[in-house]
Order: C-alpha cells, then sequence, then structure tokens
C-alpha cells in the first residue's frame, strides 16, 4: 500500500505541476456552479434550499471529465516509454494502478472539497436536509470511483488517448443509459438483471439519502472488477510489448 501511495503522490504532482488539475478543478466549478446559481436552477428563486441542481450537473459532468483525465495515465505512459521505466522499479501492476487510481480519486474528492461553499450558502437561505447533502457527495463519489477505473482500464487497452478517452465513454454509456434504456424494454429476470446494472438507479438512491448495501455492493465491486480488468490490461501489454 506504501507504494501505491508513493505513485498516487507522483501522480498528484504531475497534475499540478502541469496545470492538468488546476484546470479540470477550475473547470468543474465554473461548469457546475453555472449550472447550478445560473442558468435553469436560479436557486436563490425558487423558494427551496436544496443541491438537487448541483447533484444532477456534477453526475453528468463528472462523466465526461473523468475519462478525459484517466486517458493519459496508463496510455501515454505506454507511448513515451515511461511506463517501462516505472515497472523497473520494485513496485507491481497492481500498485501501478491502484496508485494511479487514488491520485485521480484524490483530484475528485479536492474538487467536490471546493464546491462545500455552495452547500454554506444554500444552507444560509434556508434549512437543509444535511443527510441528504453528505449522500449526494457520497453518490458522487462512489460514481466516480467506477468510472476512474473504467478509464484507467480503457487507458490500459492503447497508447492512443483519444481512444482511451473514447472507449472509456463508450463502456460508461451502457452503466449510465443504455442498461436502462435495455430494462425497460425487456421483462422478468432478464430486465431486474440489467436494472441492476444501471448505475444510475443506484446513484439516484444514494443520492437522494437512501445508503442501502446492495448500492454500496454494486459501487465496490465495479470499482474493483475495473482495477482487476486494468492490471490484466497492463500486464498483457507488459507481456506483448
Amino acid at each position: 500500500m506504501k507504494k501505491s501511495w508513493i505513485i498516487a503522490k507522483r501522480e498528484l504532482s504531475v497534475f499540478f505541476d502541469s496545470l492538468i488539475g488546476y484546470f479540470i478543478i477550475v473547470a468543474f466549478l465554473g461548469f457546475t456552479g453555472f449550472f447550478t446559481w445560473l442558468y435553469g436552477s436560479n436557486i436563490f428563486f425558487v423558494g427551496q434550499a436544496s443541491l438537487d441542481a448541483f447533484f444532477n450537473i456534477g453526475y453528468w459532468t463528472l462523466f465526461f471529465f473523468i475519462p478525459a483525465i484517466t486517458m493519459r495515465m496508463l496510455a501515454e505512459e505506454r507511448r513515451s516509454g515511461t511506463i517501462e521505466l516505472l515497472l523497473t522499479k520494485p513496485v507491481s501492476d497492481w500498485q501501478i494502478v491502484t496508485g494511479k487510481f487514488l491520485s485521480t480519486l484524490i483530484l475528485i474528492l479536492i474538487t467536490l472539497a471546493l464546491t462545500l461553499p455552495y452547500y454554506v450558502t444554500v444552507w444560509s437561505l434556508g434549512p437543509v436536509d444535511h443527510g441528504v447533502v453528505w449522500s449526494g457527495y457520497l453518490g458522487l463519489l462512489l460514481m466516480s470511483a467506477v468510472y476512474i477505473s473504467v478509464g484507467l482500464f480503457a487507458s490500459s487497452l492503447t497508447r492512443n488517448q483519444l481512444v482511451a478517452f473514447l472507449l472509456a465513454l463508450l463502456v460508461g454509456i451502457f452503466f449510465h443509459i443504455i442498461f436502462e434504456v435495455l430494462a425497460q424494454a425487456t421483462s422478468g429476470q432478464l430486465s431486474d438483471v440489467l436494472g441492476y446494472l444501471n448505475l444510475s438507479a443506484h446513484y439516484d438512491d444514494v443520492s437522494r439519502g437512501v445508503v442501502d448495501t446492495s448500492d454500496l455492493v454494486y459501487f465496490l465491486t465495479l470499482t474493483f472488477l475495473g482495477l482487476v480488468l486494468s492490471e490484466f490490461g497492463l500486464a498483457k501489454r507488459n507481456i506483448t510489448g
């Protein structure tokens, strides 16, 4: 675990030394802030102290932002040859993958922490359901963990960052939209299975404050599976070159 943290700190320094981290934070705050406070929502005038608008726009913003962050993490290292240098160190493929996962999750955590003034502002406008707010943040973090692992898996399969970005989006679209559509178009046990695979349903439950064990198992299982597949993809490419 110590080596994973070392890799995570290395990646975080890359994020901020190259200004990528600052760009992601500013872009996320600007985008969600605009749509939460100004366009469409107008929290100051709806007469309800709620951050539902922020969580809805954050849900979609992270869906696109995370593949953009993760697309370079393994693909670029493979293309530039720096992954070979990293692999000469006494670290395993799993430690590399988990280190890069932790760095991205920490970046997302920092970004979400900087939106807490939204929470304080809404709280000043009237009574807030604090449990729902914190559940909303938890939902965004759990969703982010899944898509970070998916993005790393996509990045482990190619040297091309654009291909990694598009592949991560394609996989994400299934969990974001397509499984829900298929569940509605089918019936019986198949519909139940497809409905369970639908990420948005689990996110909605958590963000409403209904934190069920099945939802946590869903997010953690997908995250772990994505990391295992990322390790497998990295190991396979190391063997084949």
